[in-house]
């Protein structure tokens, strides 16, 4: 019987074969984008899930509200781990990681630059579960100037992975002997590096401040043990130790801090939400955000929707055409089940197919999407063994899905009625049609608002005045390598052709390090006169060099010695204060806590603000010190041969370290760095957006050839009788264009409301004005009247006389 059913079904899609063409390629597209989408939300929401106690490893973070200033925090005091493996018995390990320097790693006689360093307790492998091809995980950290490296950095410095007991040239300084080789990691994880290096032996990882946080704290709680109860711990923790430094430094209660809005709280974040739902100052690396993962998979379940949707709608608008085959089978004796059973095998073979074709297209598109997403997805039907079943059984849903309405209606038919004569289902009486037709554009007109919206908002970005010009600005990396010759080197390159200014510093708006510190408006370190600031060191060229403007005062000067004891804040540091005419006061750095000490310095200057944060967050309070600070060289050229500069800029670069690497970016690159999220989020939203259109625009067309298809006897009589062209092409089109226009009122409401959430993770962000949606509605109305005049014309321009004759 089945095989009765699938050689009729066989023979019904050959027969309609420009029906089933666009069927099959309209789901074969769907089902593309969908497991383009499962691919990557399946990898977003397995990170760090391959950790034997994944579900019992958490971090702690601080939420720290001071000075005026609120500081979400991905880091905790360095005695925290420690103090927390001691007090509470509910913690198993606990380990804390410290992010330094990049190292500069000798490779016989080049160094060559590495990023991916962190500094690690040797409890690391207790908490998380990182498998060593060799070394003994118990003793890998144990001792001072140790290091665990993954596989490919011994291959990549040894060529081969049988290197303990061996060593590394770090920084031309320093000598670090391999302790352990890392596996490859089992999974994504936000713990991306290349070298785990020992803190044993750092000062920093053993002092007992509890008011500074610089140490990412994770902690693996025993079986049994809650997160509610190690909150109460916590508590006791910043009680027992925290409290007491607060008194002592700043001689303030917690119900001093209290009234005047500050305190200090750590949580809890579990280590399987940290990539999708922490976003947090100092992550040890860049995390997704859960937002995307849901905006994707609506994306992909709409797009897979509008392509059944194509499908109920062409098969029952077909309706008329098998209906005479419905009538004669039941004539025949054939029961209504083995009629909806026939049809829903047609479907289920059309998704098949669609699927076959879907897997081809997902297979040349993965490189493609990779790229675009910076991910190394795979398609993996056979690395993961639930992946063919789901497809299966995604296949079966979606025959059900796109077949079952048809199935019921085309079976439901009487067979006196249709053999007496044709059934009249024309288009306008298809009301679930015409609904679903509204459904499509709805869709397809809420991702193209969506698409502009991202896009403004991209733009705004790049083109906002952000209190500083980030073109033409190259940036020279480990500039603290060149040692003695720094000065020089800057010197030299200034007396390049093409070379306008320059300045040297590790503290730059679109990168480099952040330093959060308190100051006191008076000598006596009083919580109350404490405002929270960032805390750059700069030469007297920076403000010139990156086009910066003083709204008060006067920038550092060679011209004036005591300028090493003065300082330059910004706007938002003034308004903190809340002085209107900040220059000549004083402002005190707290610069022994033992001691409670504090240095006074002079307000010279109040620079205009800029932002040096991502534009997700306000510029925030800033003082500037003029200091020397090799780590990086900012350099404004103005020259029609860039490469030919940089060229020469390399050379002098080589003749003064020639076994340093040459690093460098451009800062209007870095910057756009900060939003590669965004930017990956907009070209995704474009493409999709087009393919859910596309898609719907199929479906139209076919609707649109059926449509014409029934009224050409009609179109006929009406063109005998005088009707010009456009008479006929707008008769056709006017029913279509309606639903169009539906699809408009109900699409625009629900994009604005979406949109409007999302544009709340920005502090400066776009207004969504009403052109957006002027543009939206007339592109959706100019594609469907494209794609229904088509076969609007071809009716309207055929000889009426033919199908008279018919």
């Amino acid at each position: 019987m089945f095989k009765n059913y699938f050689n009729i079904a066989i023979r019904n899609l050959w027969k309609n074969k420009g029906f089933s063409a666009i069927n099959i390629f309209g789901l074969a597209i769907g089902l593309a984008t969908c497991l383009l989408m499962l691919i990557y939300v399946q990898d977003e929401l397995s990170y760090d899930r391959f950790h034997a106690h994944a579900d019992r490893i958490y971090r702690i973070d601080g939420d720290i509200r001071y000075g005026g200033s609120h500081y979400d925090l991905a880091v905790a005091p360095a005695p925290m781990g420690p103090a927390l493996q001691q007090d509470c018995p509910e913690v198993a390990a606990a380990t804390r990681f410290r992010n330094y320097d990049d190292w500069l790693v000798r490779n016989g006689a080049q160094n060559i630059n590495e990023d991916k360093v962190i500094f690690a307790d040797s409890s690391l492998f207790q908490v998380f579960t990182l498998p060593l091809i060799a070394g003994d995980p118990a003793t890998a950290l144990q001792r001072p100037k140790t290091v665990v490296i993954t596989a490919q950095i011994a291959r990549k410095y040894f060529n081969s992975t049988d290197v303990v007991g061996r060593t590394l040239l770090i920084n031309d300084k320093v000598s670090y002997e391999i302790t352990g080789v890392l596996k490859d990691l089992p999974g994504p994880s936000h713990l991306q590096f290349d070298f785990y290096a020992s803190l044993s032996g750092m000062a920093e990882s053993s002092n007992g401040e509890w008011l500074s946080n610089n140490f990412n704290t994770y902690i693996l709680l025993k079986k049994g043990a809650t997160p509610a109860r190690m909150a109460t711990r916590l508590e006791e923790i910043i009680h027992k130790y925290v409290h007491p430094q607060i008194r002592s430094v700043m001689q303030a209660s917690p119900e001093d801090l209290a009234r005047n809005g500050n305190f200090i709280r750590y949580t809890l974040t579990p280590l399987t939400s940290i990539h999708l739902y922490s976003n947090k100052i100092a992550e040890l690396s860049p995390n997704g955000a859960i937002q995307y993962v849901y905006i994707f998979s609506a994306i992909a379940l709409f797009i897979l929707l509008i392509a059944c949707v194509n499908f109920m709608n062409l098969s029952t608008a077909r309706s008329s055409n098998r209906a005479k085959e419905v009538g004669i089978r039941k004539a025949m004796g054939s029961q209504r089940i083995q009629l909806i059973i026939q049809f829903i095998t047609e479907s289920v073979l059309v998704s098949l197919l669609a699927m076959i074709l879907a897997l081809g297209v997902t297979h040349l598109l993965l490189p493609a999407f990779n790229e675009l997403a910076g991910k190394a997805l795979q398609l993996g039907l056979f690395t993961n063994l639930w992946r063919a079943p789901f497809l299966l059984g995604l296949v079966i849903l979606v025959g059900l899905l796109a077949g079952s309405y048809p199935a019921f209606f085309l079976s439901a038919f009487r067979p006196v009625q249709v053999l007496k004569g044709p059934v009249a289902t024309g288009f306008r009486k298809g009301k679930l049609r015409n609904f679903l037709v509204v459904f499509q554009f709805s869709i397809s007109i809420f991702l193209m608002v969506g698409t502009l919206v991202i896009y403004n908002q991209l733009s705004y970005i790049r083109n906002k005045q952000i209190g500083y010009n980030r073109e033409q600005v190259l940036v020279i990396s480990n500039t603290h390598t060149l040692g003695d010759h720094a000065r020089s080197f800057k010197q030299e390159l200034l007396g390049m052709s093409g070379v306008q200014n320059a300045t040297m510093t590790a503290f730059l708006p679109t990168a480099g390090y952040r330093d959060d510190e308190p100051f006191f408006l008076t000598p006596v370190m009083d919580q109350k006169k404490s405002i929270s600031m960032q805390r750059w060191t700069v030469d007297d060229q920076y403000i010139p060099t990156l086009g910066m403007q003083m709204a008060q005062g006067r920038n550092f000067s060679k011209e004036y010695p005591t300028d090493s004891q003065a300082v330059v804040i910004n706007e938002a540091a003034a308004r903190l204060m809340g002085l209107t005419d900040p220059v000549g006061q004083k402002i005190y750095e707290l610069k022994d806590m033992q001691e409670k000490q504090g240095n006074g310095a002079q307000i010279i200057g109040v620079v205009k603000d800029f932002n040096f944060n991502s534009l997700r967050k306000q510029v925030t309070p800033m003082i500037l010190f003029l200091r020397e600070n090799k780590g990086s060289l900012a350099i404004r050229i103005h020259s029609n041969n860039v490469p030919l500069l940089l060229a020469q800029i390399a050379a002098k670069w080589k003749s003064a370290v020639p076994s340093q690497p040459f690093s460098y970016s451009f800062m209007n690159d870095d910057f756009n760095a900060l939003y590669k999220s965004e930017n990956r989020m907009g070209v995704i939203s474009l493409i999709f957006s087009m393919l859910a259109i596309f898609i719907a625009c199929l479906g139209l067309f076919g609707l649109a050839a059926y449509a014409a298809e029934q009224r050409t006897r009609e179109m006929s009589i009406r063109k005998v009788l005088g009707a010009t062209t456009t008479n006929i092409v707008q008769l056709l089109s006017r029913d279509f264009i309606k639903l169009v226009f539906i699809a408009i009122l109900i699409a625009f409401p629900a994009a604005w409301w979406a949109m409007h959430h999302w544009l709340q993770d920005f502090a400066y962000r776009v207004a969504i004005g009403w052109e957006i949606f002027v543009l939206s509605g007339l592109l959706a109305l100019l594609i469907a009247m494209f794609t229904i005049s088509f076969q609007a014309i071809t009716t309207a321009l055929a000889n009426p006389i033919r199908s008279l004759r018919g």
